[in-house]
């Protein structure tokens, strides 16, 4: 099969990218390269993906850029694409989540009825990759996608609108669509904005790791390859007939700040130099997935525990900065 993958050289979309030319599918992705991080990572992320003859790189942006029909001519869309990063998306760099998040979805939503009303067919299926921080600080835990959201960052606001883009598009024109909800995602290719990849960068280089709040604070983290599973698996679904759904995608890993720290100590076998701040503002106290719908609706079941998953980016990130 043939699939276009959004957000091609991000962390998430290249891991899904890769998975698919590993099966023997075809891939066309998209990505513009923005500078939120380093834009060296994201080429590496795709080094192997540019060697494989099933491969297409375009480099464009979905807010801007129209997406050549040949890009459309696809079995599946895999929705990486999007501005990532509550802390920064305050402010004035809100017209940048908007137009990355939102906007960008619209566009390509429209692109995809477009191309199927041109060429006489069906809609292609797209698996949206959406976000628990469309929660908030949810009431209860662990949280079902029927429970009331209410995100509190303005990057948390544009997932839950592009949310309800895909679901606009599946109902008035029959865009078979599915959202997924990841709930904090790491492993090797992590941001290096997010804190498994920091932690780990200080604690094989000596450096202080910095804390934002007490670490009490606990996530639900899920491993990449769970993530890219649970992708595969929701896009399988919508090819079989399925109209799609809205999903959580959580690695049953919920575990508070300071425990991951103790296990990173066990890892790298010294032990860390950490400092505890305030909380940002954006940031919830608590996040914890219940996947049970996702587990009846498309067979999602996480595989990687939090230990082998932390130690397996840990050696990533010595491999990348050759610590």
């Amino acid at each position: 099969m043939r699939f276009l993958v959004t957000g091609a050289a991000g962390f998430i979309g290249s891991s899904i990218t890769d998975a698919l030319l590993a099966d023997g599918h075809q891939v066309v992705g998209i990505d513009c390269f923005t500078s939120y991080y380093d834009v060296a990572q994201k080429h590496a992320n795709v080094a192997a993906a540019r060697s494989h003859d099933g491969h297409e790189l375009l480099e464009l942006d979905l807010a801007v850029d129209e997406i050549p029909s040949s890009a459309l001519e696809v079995d599946g869309v895999f929705h990486q694409a999007a501005q990532a990063g509550v802390r920064a998306s305050w402010g004035s760099e809100f017209e940048t989540y908007t137009a990355c998040n939102v906007l960008a979805t619209q566009r390509l939503l429209e692109s995809v009825v477009r191309h199927a009303e041109r060429a006489g067919t069906a809609p292609s299926p797209v698996v949206y990759a959406s976000s628990s921080s469309i929660y908030g600080n949810a009431e209860s835990r662990p949280t079902v996608e029927d429970a009331l959201p209410a995100p509190i960052s303005p990057y948390g606001v544009t997932k839950l609108a592009a949310e309800h883009l895909c679901d606009t598009y599946r109902h008035a024109f029959g865009v078979p669509a599915t959202s997924l909800r990841y709930f904090t995602v790491y492993g090797p290719r992590q941001r290096p904005d997010m804190a498994f990849h920091k932690f780990a960068k200080a604690a094989l280089a000596g450096d202080q790791i910095s804390i934002y709040g007490d670490g009490t604070q606990s996530r639900d983290f899920t491993f990449i390859s769970d993530i890219v599973a649970g992708n595969r698996a929701a896009m399988d679904a919508l090819q079989s007939g399925s109209r799609g759904g809205t999903y959580n995608l959580g690695g049953g890993s919920t575990v508070t700040v300071r425990e991951v720290l103790d296990l990173l100590v066990e890892i790298v076998g010294s032990p860390l130099n950490a400092s505890f701040g305030d909380p940002q503002k954006g940031d919830v106290r608590h996040t914890s997935a219940d996947t049970s719908a996702a587990r009846a609706a498309i067979g999602f079941a996480p595989k990687v525990q939090l230990a082998d998953g932390l130690a397996r980016e840990v050696e990533w990130v010595r491999g990348f900065y050759g610590a």
